[in-house]
């Protein structure tokens, strides 16, 4: 019975052996195949239509409109409140863009420089911000979207005693209080 074993062993082994000497399969590297072009697809474009200025104004807060400045003041000369020549075609600009976005309520707040008595001030920044408002409906701007507040000269813009800062603070603010 050994026999039997050993001889299947040696058989076993020789067929191992035989098997792991296969002769080796040379290999060609592959041949390149036909050039193919890299073909990049185009990604479609969206073209978004460009915002109307009525969808620009729609999108900022008052915050950013009152930022932009789109209202200028206007100056005043020295204890006055009739609306100077050279401050007109401020008002006229103004009233343009006030007649283009005709929902803006728009405040008018009237102001003086320091010199004065408090009541004094109150009253004049009061005429000042009310000659804007007739101005301005001079123009066709309605009156029911145009407020006036007097600040007298309690909201100063400048401060200094010269006649510069004087001028600075004699004016007309006007800020968006509605869209």
């Amino acid at each position: 019975m050994k026999r039997i074993y050993i001889g299947a062993l040696v058989v076993l082994m020789m067929v191992a052996f035989f098997s792991s000497c296969q002769r080796a399969v040379k290999t060609e590297p592959a041949k390149p195949g036909p050039k193919v072009e890299k073909v990049e697809e185009a990604t479609p474009k969206v073209e978004r239509p460009e915002l109307t200025e009525e969808e620009i104004f729609q999108r900022q807060t008052l915050e950013e409109l009152n930022k932009k400045g789109y209202l200028k003041r206007v100056h005043f000369d020295f204890d006055k409140y009739f609306i100077r020549d050279d401050m007109k075609p401020i008002l006229q600009s103004n009233a343009e863009w006030l007649l283009k976005f005709s929902t803006v309520v728009v405040s008018i707040g009237g102001h003086c420089d320091e010199r004065g008595t408090e009541e004094y001030n109150m009253a004049l920044g009061e005429k000042r911000a009310l000659s804007a408002k007739q101005y301005l409906v001079s123009l066709g701007v309605p009156a029911e979207r145009l407020r006036t507040v007097s600040y007298g000269k309690t909201q100063t813009l400048v401060k200094g005693v010269d006649e510069e800062t004087h001028y600075m603070n004699r004016r007309d603010e006007f800020t968006i209080t509605k869209k």
